[in-house]
């Protein structure tokens, strides 16, 4: 009788496996989640995706079901998802970073290995960040125009993941690209006509894989850091990719930063929209603006 009781109590916690992101196999995570995971808090149950937009569909299923935990397994675009499902309710989102950029987990610290990250969860610390708003659309690290979201269209279509094909694609098209021109408006005031490589809104601090392009973003400061980076030749490149990834940009003369809470860009035609690292083509004006503390999330 005493046990059943105790069964009872324990917290449904849902976890989501996105089985192609990354470049790590999944064959094992069924059984590591199983060995790892506090069965004593929680009553766990293990689903996998299959195509995008399965998460908010499944979690909305679940939350009717007494589900209040959920836990992404896989890179910022089910991290996306799945925090996408959950904004401004009482749930909360729990992070096993499968991805190939980790942008969100690495700022928050939650650890890369699979069985230290679920025992971040057994400690169930909850507190909740900013989240932004890009047209009507949420996001957790970043969003922006220009130059990175131009790589990672391309890199959506290629068939290799991870960091090195990232860096093949972005080699191959930095002398083809040209920088664009923008019109800003930040906080309703401030306005600014610029010609730039790329215009980056962080919430958190990085792109994923340690590349800091806001390195003092704080997720619950209720602003975005705004990054505009000026057109770059091929000698300023590696000095620039150095700088992102010692935590140093906000230094570089090539920079303009800033801190808002709302930011609108407009520019010549509809063109790619990068938010988490998914590109998507949006119109000529694009709407970024922050919530704060709108996310839960279980941290380190």
């Amino acid at each position: 009788m005493t046990g059943s009781i105790a069964r009872s109590s324990r917290k449904k916690i849902l976890f989501l496996v996105n089985p192609i992101s990354g470049t790590r196999g999944k064959k094992s995570i069924l059984r590591t989640i199983n060995n790892e995971i506090d069965d004593e808090i929680f009553e766990p149950e293990i689903l996998f995706t299959r195509k995008k937009g399965d998460a908010q569909q499944i979690i909305s299923e679940k939350i009717t079901e007494g589900f209040k935990y959920f836990v992404a397994v896989g890179g910022d675009g089910t991290v996306n998802e799945v925090g996408s499902a959950i904004v401004n309710s009482e749930c909360a989102m729990g992070i096993i970073p499968f991805g190939s950029g980790n942008g969100l987990a690495r700022h928050l610290k939650i650890p890369l290995d699979t069985a230290k990250a679920i025992h971040v969860i057994n400690k169930l610390k909850v507190e909740s960040i900013d989240y932004g708003e890009v047209n009507g659309l949420p996001f957790f690290c970043t969003c922006g125009v220009g130059f990175d979201a131009h790589v990672g269209y391309r890199f959506a279509k290629q068939k290799g993941r991870g960091l090195f094909n990232y860096i093949k694609v972005a080699l191959h098209d930095f002398v083809r690209y040209k920088p664009k021109k923008y019109k800003v408006k930040i906080d309703g005031t401030q306005k600014m006509k610029v010609r730039a490589f790329l215009i980056t809104c962080a919430n958190a601090s990085q792109y994923g894989n340690n590349a800091y392009i806001a390195p003092n973003a704080n997720i619950q400061d209720g602003l975005l850091d705004i990054a505009i980076m000026s057109p770059i030749n091929l000698l300023q490149a590696p000095a620039i990719g150095a700088m992102l990834f010692t935590r140093t940009i906000d230094k570089s003369t090539v920079l303009q930063t800033g801190r808002a809470k709302n930011v609108v860009i407009k520019r010549k035609r509809e063109d790619v929209v990068h938010f988490d690292g998914e590109p998507v083509v949006m119109d000529r004006k694009i709407k970024i603006s922050v919530v704060s503390k709108g996310l839960k999330v279980i941290v380190p």
